[in-house]
């Protein structure tokens, strides 16, 4: 009597579908492994299994491998500027309004320290408040009249020398502060342009009566000595050497073309007379 036997064929289609789910997770994984650092960043590696921030690296732009389970932190490595608005006191216990920026950039080699240490909002925790404490230490050393004057310059240097002494030392890299405008209150503002506008005319009046004693020194030589050559010319004019100036005076004449009649010891101190149509 034969037996029939019955063989179960392989499910293919649940094959497949577990390839595909396995080669899903493998590009899940490889996506999830790798980060592209772009221009102008660098970046912080969390191990989450390994001891927290690696502080022993600075990772650079390009392409990277990161585990899972790690975590890459960008931050932006260029140079950046930051605006502050502060109101602060003059030596005089005035209130001064102050229009400040900075020129900065996280320190490079330490950055994963201060990711650990300060964190990625160390601009508002590190930053403007030193600048905030520096501006009020120094502009607390000046008059309203200094602020606005003569001395923005010296207070923009002494504002920057301050905060970067500080924040050097938190691993951020100060370039510049540039002090972009210093609001007085309104009547001390025109209370210090009436006194420098009172200072440059008295100056401008000063300036005219130095020019007018000037030029009256000036004309009182230039009189003394046309009369000192008057003088010197008096005496070395003698009746012989006017005679004799007249005549040349005369024979320059007679050349003349113009028609005349001279008349040789007629006129006054027996010089020539001339007579003529011109």
């Amino acid at each position: 009597m034969a037996q029939n036997y019955s063989f179960n064929k392989p499910n293919l289609g649940g094959l497949k579908i577990g390839w595909i789910f396995l080669i899903l997770f493998f590009v899940i994984i490889l996506f999830k492994s790798t980060i592209t650092i772009r221009s102008g960043q660098a970046g912080v590696l969390y191990k989450t299994f390994s001891g927290g921030v690696d502080t022993e690296q600075t990772y650079g732009e390009g392409f990277h491998f990161v585990a899972p389970w790690n975590k890459m932190i960008l931050y932006a490595v260029r140079q950046q500027e930051v605006f502050e608005k502060m109101s602060v006191l003059s030596s005089n216990g005035l209130e001064i309004k102050l229009d400040a920026s900075a020129w900065f950039q996280p320190d490079y080699k330490n950055l994963a320290r201060l990711h650990q240490e300060k964190g990625e909002d160390y601009i508002e925790r590190i930053l403007l408040p030193t600048i905030r404490s520096a501006a009020r230490s120094v502009v607390g050393r000046y008059t309203p009249e200094q602020l606005y004057s003569s001395k923005r310059d010296a207070i923009q240097q002494e504002i920057f020398e301050e905060s970067k002494k500080i924040v050097s030392s938190q691993y951020i890299q100060l370039n510049e502060i540039l002090v972009r405008d210093v609001t007085l209150p309104p009547t001390i503002k025109e209370a210090i342009e009436r006194k420098l506008r009172q200072e440059q005319e008295a100056l401008e009046y000063e300036f005219r009566l130095v020019k007018a004693k000037k030029e009256a020194e000036r004309q009182k030589i230039d009189a003394e000595g046309k009369a000192v050559a008057n003088k010197i010319l008096s005496a070395s004019l003698t009746d012989k050497i006017l005679k004799e100036k007249g005549i040349d005076a005369t024979l320059e004449l007679a050349k003349s073309p113009n028609s005349k009649v001279v008349i040789v010891g007629s006129g006054k101190d027996g010089l020539p007379l001339i007579l003529g149509n011109q």
